[in-house]
């Protein structure tokens, strides 16, 4: 069975207010997200609302990338849709997650324009929850004990 694109449709909870709130950091993320994604930039843009929010929108070659926050509320809505083969829009939603700082989602997938060979199209809904656990923190190196040689034995 043949697809036209893949719609993500993502409630982000628990994200970092101090991230979602800046425009420039929202539309950084967004552009890297369509990046990691392998899609091409047509045009990008973003507003910060007073006193606070951001609304912004990447149209790719393959659709679009989109989002809107509530620092307030450390809530971020999502919406990454990409068509053809080669594009990876759960890469991308991946990515956006984890700079989001995102603790909980609601993800609904859309499989859209799916045909069986007649030509009438439909989608498909898949939706699942997450509880996403905090980027791990790199491993703080520790200085090996030094060893000592066995009485009467030499050391190799």
């Amino acid at each position: 069975m043949d697809t036209v694109g893949h719609h993500y449709i993502v409630e982000a909870s628990g994200c970092d207010p101090e991230v979602i709130s800046k425009v420039e950091r929202v539309e950084q993320i967004l552009t890297r997200a369509a990046e990691v994604a392998g899609v091409q930039i047509w045009a990008i843009s973003f507003h910060r609302f007073s006193p606070v929010g951001v609304s912004g929108v990447v149209v790719i070659s393959e659709s679009h990338l989109s989002v809107h926050t509530w620092p307030e509320t450390g809530y971020v809505a999502l919406d990454i849709y990409t068509c053809g083969e080669e594009a990876k829009p759960e890469a991308a939603v991946e990515y956006a997650l984890g700079e989001f700082g995102a603790k909980n989602v609601h993800i609904t997938e859309v499989t859209r324009g799916l045909d069986e060979g007649d030509r009438m199209y439909f989608h498909s809904i898949v939706t699942w929850e997450e509880e996403r656990l905090p980027k791990a923190a790199a491993p703080v190196a520790r200085p090996r004990p030094k060893r000592k040689a066995a009485a009467g034995r030499p050391r190799r």
